[in-house]
Formats: structure tokens, sequence, C-alpha cells
């Protein structure tokens, strides 16, 4: 997991633009910008926060930092699914406030040219687009670019706040 990351963040702000980190969730692909990623790590220990959202797994502890963990398969209102070794946490940083996403498998990094992301379908498709930014195309497949601040700005935001951690 950590291997597929670790080239990835290497040089300066302009040279990660246009590059996605690619999880699964289930059988489809999202891609997250590697901007906000900041590590990907292996399920741990998750202390349960009581009247939060069935999506926010709770809070850990990662190297004497609180982090909120929100199950991305849950937030989608997918159905659950077991934990295994393939299942991980996506660190990501928005502003001051770090966050993790439980994703089923972490697939690999990719660079998507602007001209191969198209808009996501307007609302009025009856698509709910509000996480997505934008559709790269690759190759005959597609992949769902996520806007990790949308993602995880309202909840995530206030727990950690909670949690005693500065945005």
């Amino acid at each position: 997991m950590a291997d597929v990351f670790e080239g990835a963040i290497g040089g300066e702000e302009d040279t990660l633009q246009g590059r996605f980190l690619t999880f699964t969730l289930g059988d489809e692909i999202y891609g997250l910008a590697i901007k906000y990623v900041v590590e990907i790590i292996g399920i741990q220990s998750i202390t349960v926060v009581p009247e939060t959202p069935h999506y926010i797994k709770g809070i850990i502890n990662l190297r004497g930092k609180i982090i909120p963990v929100i199950d991305v398969r849950l937030k989608f209102g997918k159905e659950a699914a077991e934990y295994n070794d393939r299942t991980c946490i996506i660190v990501i940083e928005i502003g001051d406030v770090s966050v993790g996403l439980i994703v089923d498998n972490v697939d690999e990094v990719l660079t998507i040219e602007d001209r191969d992301i198209a808009a996501p379908p307007a609302n009025r498709t009856g698509f709910d687009n509000r996480y997505i930014m934008g559709i790269g195309k690759i190759g005959n497949s597609v992949q769902l670019l996520l806007d990790c601040e949308k993602l995880v700005r309202s909840e995530a935001f206030m727990l950690a706040d909670e949690a005693g951690e500065a945005r």
C-alpha cells in the first residue's frame, strides 16, 4: 500500500497537478487529488465517539495526532463490508484538519490530464454528484474524482474540533 504512494509525493506542488490516488469501493474506482493525501495506513484501533453519524467510525491516534475516521462506503450509502488485509485508511489533510478515509483497497497513482477530465452530470439527471469534482477518462475506463473538501467538510471538521485539534 504505502509503496504505491511513496514515489508520488516527492516533488513540488505543481508536479502534483493532475495526479490522483485511486482506490476502490466494491467494483467502483475513485480518485483523490494527491495533493491532499498525507499517507496510507492499515486499519487500526478506532475509538468510537458517541452521537456521530453512522459513517464516522470514530477517531484514531496517529503518532499523537487525533484524526477522525470516515468509512467512505457508508458515507456513499453503500452496504457495510468487513475490513480485511486490503482495507486501509487514506489520511488526507484539508487546511489544518487531517481526516482518515476507510476504503476497500488502494490501487495506484495516476496522472490524468485536464482534457481527460469531464464535468460530472448535472443534478437534473438524477445523479447526485455533491462529492464528485469530475470524471477521469483512462482508456476505456472512468474514475470518479472526488472533491475532498466537500467529502469531509462538515462532521469531520466538527469532530476534529471536539477532539481538540485546531483548524
